[in-house]
């Protein structure tokens, strides 16, 4: 059943985005905003390797940037931000605490909406050009509960290493988005029969990887593919403005896919003849096309390896709490909570064990948010014996995919989704 929650009007939005181009100007990108946790930094190495990373999170400094509490900050040019653990509590992450990750340095600090438009444009009947009103009062506004994921999360878990940034858990994030359809402003501009692709692109430029011609981001899916009628041209996140880090003004929201694909600042919408070969789809987020996407270093320098665009999830559950950073009493119940989600369809199964995955028990799964969101999930343990436990969690879908625990490899360094594990200490009570 779908989460039943009370939007805020279209009338209340709109002034919220009237007075936002002022109120969300980030100023200069000077560094770190705020203040580096010392106490939680004393207790983390400054890098992982050569072998993987063994912390739920990546590894290092607390920042502080505009509208966004304290996060892990990887790099600051372009700016990537990881969400810490404990925000994963619960199925909607906080918008202050969205995990953020830009591919170029040159990005929006301030959107003045009296001048911002939306192109749509290239091999259509119509070329429209929308502005934000012309999106909130000409087209019916529609919400969905979906997980973005960045297609390089856990990325620091993977071995041997790869390039890149080097993520823990935490790039991810799951939050109601309104917006319009995507499919009623291609059928507003009429696209013509010999089209094939649709491009979008943002507001953010840069160098990129020298020479490849990257200095825009730019991002495309077929026509045919049937993700077009669910995505959604997103104003509005978890009932407030999109923070200016997380896409403001507006923002693709592809359900099930990669998060490569939901383009910020969205600002043009082109509909294209021929396939599209720009670095960001001929060259970059390229998967190799294997079972689950996996293969081998040996492979890749031979080039035997045939790669395809990134696309879909694969079926991924965490454990949160606990985290094991504390003792925990023997023969007192404890409850495992955490969250699971799929790309590939709903999750309809959560299953826990306490013996390095000799034997599952079934979880009590939370409120079921939409086919596309988070699914928390919670289950009573009760430590017989003091002694050092291994917890792990799996995940099914509703297609019968279920989480292994194999790794995959890749030099991307995409679609890790190894059964997760965490060790506790069990004591004695005084």
């Amino acid at each position: 059943m779908a989460e039943k929650r009370e939007r805020i009007s279209r009338r209340a939005l709109l002034k919220l985005l009237g007075t936002a181009s002022g109120a969300l100007a980030l100023g200069s990108w000077g560094g770190l905003c705020g203040a580096v946790q010392d106490e939680a930094a004393r207790h983390m190495p400054s890098f992982t390797g050569p072998g993987a990373n063994q912390y739920w999170n990546s590894v290092g400094p607390i920042g502080t940037y505009p509208q966004k509490l304290p996060l892990i900050v990887l790099t600051d040019r372009p700016v990537q931000l990881e969400t810490p653990r404990q925000f994963f509590l619960s199925a909607i992450t906080p918008n202050s605490a969205f995990y953020v990750r830009w591919h170029l340095d040159e990005i929006p600090s301030s959107v003045d909406l009296s001048e911002w438009r939306l192109h749509v444009e290239g091999n259509v009947e119509r070329p429209l050009t929308l502005s934000m009103s012309d999106l909130m009062s000409k087209y019916k506004p529609v919400s969905m509960t979906a997980v973005n994921q960045c297609s390089g999360n856990s990325r620091s878990h993977f071995l041997p290493r790869v390039p890149g940034g080097q993520w823990g858990n935490g790039a991810m994030g799951n939050a109601v988005w309104t917006g319009v359809k995507l499919g009623e402003l291609l059928n507003a501009a009429g696209v013509k029969k010999d089209s094939t692709m649709v491009q979008f692109q943002g507001l953010d430029r840069g160098k990129g990887p020298e020479g490849l011609g990257s200095n825009a981001f730019l991002k495309s899916l077929e026509l045919s593919n049937p993700v077009l009628e669910e995505s959604l041209l997103a104003y509005a996140m978890n009932d407030e403005t999109l923070p200016m880090l997380n896409g403001f003004p507006l923002r693709l929201v592809v359900p099930d896919y990669f998060a490569t694909y939901w383009v910020k600042a969205l600002s043009w919408i082109r509909v294209l003849q021929k396939p599209d070969d720009n670095f960001w789809m001929k060259t970059g987020y390229r998967i190799p096309d294997t079972p689950r996407g996996t293969t081998t270093p040996d492979d890749v320098k031979t080039g035997k390896v045939k790669t395809v665009p990134i696309n879909r999830m694969p079926v991924r559950s965490f454990i949160i709490t606990p985290d094991g950073s504390s003792k925990i009493p023997a023969k007192l119940p404890v409850t495992l909570r955490g969250i699971a989600f799929s790309g590939q369809g709903p999750v309809v199964r959560v299953e826990v064990s306490a013996d390095d995955g000799k034997n599952w028990r079934e979880t009590r799964l939370g409120q079921d948010l939409g086919p596309y969101s988070f699914r928390t999930w919670e289950h009573q343990w009760t430590p017989e014996r003091p002694g050092r436990y291994r917890l792990a969690v799996r995940a099914a879908d509703e297609k019968g995919t279920v989480q292994t625990d194999e790794g995959v490899w890749n030099p991307g360094g995409y679609l890790w989704n190894k059964i997760e594990l965490q060790e506790i200490l069990v004591g004695t009570v005084a």
